[in-house]
């Protein structure tokens, strides 16, 4: 798991804003139906994202995150990868998610996002961004690369040259159809400095538009209110990440 089960989203809360949000059963198109969490300004907005979480998929750190999302006029859903195998029911801070992990493909993760960017279209939202971590941060940049129509993909210490459950992002870079963001942990065991300068070069080698920015020191996982050393470091993330939604809108 990325976050502490008692993690949250190191994002201020907006005071007053008016945004509405709610439990969904989702549907893919092969049929699968899934859990996701939007939340929605209760002004008419375009812009939008679709969150893809890490390892454990859908808990309430990630739920905070859509709503922080809404208060700044971003409507935000955030899904669950494991319909298929562990149905759609909230499940408890026991719940393991590692086999669940291992039974996860691209083609069946992509589904179901698939499915949250047509319910955000279904509601008026235009431009459509995915954002990722971890798990969700790979995922996230192989939504470039399948068909959603994205304005641009985020993601948070994803591994742009691991395979799980389907090419790395690096393999995929020539099929990636929008701009990519991708903010790195510079001391992150699992993603190191050549893994990240791979996934810059292919970009730049099929001519995606994209920014790739390593926080030197920073561990896997900074982005938590909890990481109080890395506080600067959360705040440039967030920072640049709704500077990158503003741009691509």
């Amino acid at each position: 798991m990325c976050f502490d089960l008692d993690s949250a989203p190191p994002i201020p809360v907006v005071a007053g804003a008016a945004i509405s949000h709610d439990d969904e059963v989702l549907q893919a198109t092969d049929g699968n139906e899934f859990a996701a969490f939007v939340a929605m300004p209760d002004e008419a907005v375009r812009t939008g994202v679709v969150i893809y979480p890490d390892v454990r998929g859908l808990y309430r750190f990630y739920e905070e995150l859509a709503l922080r999302f809404a208060e700044r006029d971003i409507a935000a859903v955030a899904f669950d990868y494991f319909g298929r195998t562990a149905g759609t029911e909230k499940r408890d801070d026991e719940f393991e998610y590692m086999p669940h992990v291992g039974q996860t493909t691209d083609n069946g993760v992509q589904a179901d996002a698939r499915a949250c960017v047509a319910h955000l279209r279904s509601r008026g939202v235009e431009k459509i961004f995915s954002v990722g971590f971890c798990f969700g941060g790979r995922a996230s940049w192989i939504a470039a690369a399948s068909g959603h129509g994205l304005a641009g993909s985020i993601g948070f210490y994803g591994s742009p040259t691991r395979r799980r459950g389907g090419p790395s992002a690096v393999e995929r870079a020539y099929e990636i159809a929008a701009p990519i963001l991708a903010l790195q942990a510079g001391d992150d065991a699992n993603i190191t400095a050549e893994n990240n300068a791979a996934f810059e070069q292919a970009l730049e080698r099929h001519g995606v538009e994209h920014e790739v920015v390593t926080y030197d020191g920073a561990p896997h996982s900074f982005f938590d209110r909890k990481q109080a050393e890395f506080a600067d470091v959360s705040d440039d993330a967030w920072r640049r990440t709704l500077a990158f939604v503003e741009a691509h809108a």
